[in-house]
């Protein structure tokens, strides 16, 4: 019988950092190849679903509309020197389409609200606002482990 990637050894030490962290580091790229990264608070599905609120007219927004390919790091800063770990993905990245507000809108807010912070209305990333929701989809995840390898989760 075939192992499911989402239980491994890997898959569980992923769930635990993502779970554990309030932001991944998007990387970028414009459409020249310009390297952009900066930190997002995000909500993650299944390893795999990465979603964020952003406001268009920022960079690494920009340089999504111009190159979707994305990498993503999530990782402890105040983990002691030889104690690190982290989650490692690859991913594609785009503007939440329309027809797939509600269900990315009800995954954000679900981690906003165990994390104390406020839900978003719809309204607050469609139409007029000046936000809106952004999506990654990672096609590869892997997790940095005690030994400072990277494991490959899928």
């Amino acid at each position: 019988m075939a192992t499911d990637a989402t239980s491994s050894p890997s898959a569980t030490s992923a769930r635990r950092i993502l779970d554990a962290n309030a932001y991944v580091t998007l990387a970028t790229a414009d459409a020249a190849g310009r390297p952009w990264a900066t930190p997002v608070w995000f909500a993650v599905r299944d390893l795999r679903e990465f979603v964020w609120v952003s406001r268009p007219t920022r960079r690494h927004s920009q340089n999504i509309a111009a190159r979707a390919e994305v990498a993503l790091t999530v990782f402890d800063s105040s983990t002691p020197v030889g104690e690190a770990t982290a989650v490692y993905a690859e991913a594609l990245a785009e503007p939440v389409p329309d027809d797939g507000i509600d269900d990315a809108l009800a995954m954000f807010n679900a981690a906003c609200e165990a994390s104390g912070l406020r839900p978003w209305a719809e309204g607050s990333v469609t139409g007029a606002a000046p936000h809106r929701l952004y999506r990654a989809v990672a096609s590869h995840l892997w997790v940095l482990d005690e030994r400072e390898d990277r494991v490959t989760v899928f």
